[in-house]
C-alpha cells in the first residue's frame, strides 16, 4: 500500500482505497466459518492463476495468514487448480464480521458497508470476484454481474447510473433467483474506465479487460438508442382511465406501442396496485 502501513489499528479501514477492495471481494467471494470456542477462519478460493491478488491480500493484513495450492475434480473441471488464502485471527475475523461479511451462508444477505468507504473500489472488488468484463460475441464492451443480494444489485444499479447515466432496474432471474445486471458500450466503457483506474488493486486479467475497452468505436451505421422513459403512477391512471392506446398515446406523448404495452402489464398485474391506484381529492 502507498499511503497505509498494514497496522491493526488500521485494518480494515474501508476509507482506504486497498482495503475498501480487499473487503467487496470477500464480500462477494469470502467465506468466513465459525469452530467451537473462538476458532474459525477466513478463506478466499480463487483460481491459481489470480494468485497474486491473495499475496496482496497477505501483504495487507498485520495477522499471520496462509496460501496454499490445491488440485481437485470439480462439477465444472476435472482438473481444478486453484490457491486458497487462510487467515485464522480472531482479532482479524472479528473486525472483518463487524464491517458486514457474515459467518457461514452471506450470498442474500451481504449489503454495501455503513461506515465510510472507498465506493468505487469497494464496487471493483465485487465485480472482480462475482462480475465480469470484456467484449460480447458481437464485440461490444461489456461490464456485469451476478449477484443474489438486492443490496448490493441495487447498489451498483445506483453508482453506475451515477457514472453513466442509464438506469436499470432490479428483477431476478426466474431459473435461480439471481440478479444479471449489464452495462454494454458507452456505458460499459465509461463505468470500467471508473473502476479499474491506474494503479488500483484488482484481478490483473480483469484491469486489462477493463483498458482493453476503451478501444471500442460504435460504428457509424449503429443507431443510438434513446434513453428509456419511466413509468410515473399518474401516466398509467391517465392510462387506466382512458382505456385507449391512441387516446393516451396523445395525451402522454408516447407511442400507440408503448400505452398498449403498458396496459396490458396493467391489466396483468405486472405492476404493484400502489403504483395505478386513482387518487382521491
Amino acid at each position: 500500500m502507498a499511503d497505509c502501513e498494514p497496522t491493526a489499528d488500521r485494518f480494515m479501514d474501508l476509507t482506504v482505497p486497498e482495503y475498501a477492495y480487499m473487503f467487496g471481494f470477500l464480500q462477494a467471494d469470502g467465506h468466513l466459518r465459525q469452530g467451537a470456542g473462538n476458532k474459525g477462519r477466513l478463506s478466499v478460493e480463487i483460481n491459481v492463476r489470480d494468485v497474486d491478488l491473495l499475496r496482496a491480500f497477505q501483504r495487507l493484513t498485520p495477522y499471520n495468514s496462509s496460501i496454499t495450492e490445491r488440485i481437485r475434480s470439480t462439477n465444472f473441471a476435472e482438473r481444478s487448480h486453484t490457491a486458497v488464502w487462510t487467515l485464522c485471527s480472531l482479532e482479524a475475523r472479528t473486525t472483518i464480521n463487524r464491517l458486514g461479511l457474515p459467518y457461514g451462508r452471506k450470498s442474500m444477505t451481504v449489503s454495501p458497508p455503513e461506515c465510510a468507504f472507498s465506493r468505487r473500489d469497494h464496487l471493483r472488488g465485487v465485480v472482480d470476484a462475482d462480475g465480469s468484463v470484456g467484449h460480447t460475441g458481437q464485440g461490444w464492451p461489456f461490464v456485469s454481474l451476478t449477484t443474489a443480494s438486492t443490496a448490493v444489485g441495487a447498489y451498483l444499479c445506483f453508482y453506475a447510473g451515477k457514472v453513466t447515466g442509464a438506469e436499470r432496474g432490479l428483477k431476478r432471474n426466474a431459473r435461480d433467483g439471481i440478479y444479471n445486471i449489464l452495462y454494454t458500450k458507452e456505458n460499459a466503457q465509461k463505468l470500467a474506465a471508473d473502476l479499474y483506474y491506474d494503479g488500483c488493486l484488482s484481478l490483473d486479467r480483469k484491469r486489462t479487460a477493463a483498458d482493453s475497452l476503451g478501444d471500442w468505436v460504435r460504428p457509424v451505421d449503429m443507431r443510438v438508442a434513446p434513453p428509456r422513459r419511466r413509468w410515473s403512477a399518474w401516466e398509467d391512471r391517465v392510462l387506466l382511465r382512458l382505456n385507449d392506446d391512441a387516446a393516451a398515446a396523445k395525451e402522454l406523448g408516447r407511442t400507440p406501442k408503448s400505452c398498449a404495452i403498458r396496459l396490458w402489464r396493467l391489466r396483468n398485474g405486472q405492476v404493484p396496485t400502489a403504483d395505478v391506484t386513482p387518487s382521491r381529492r
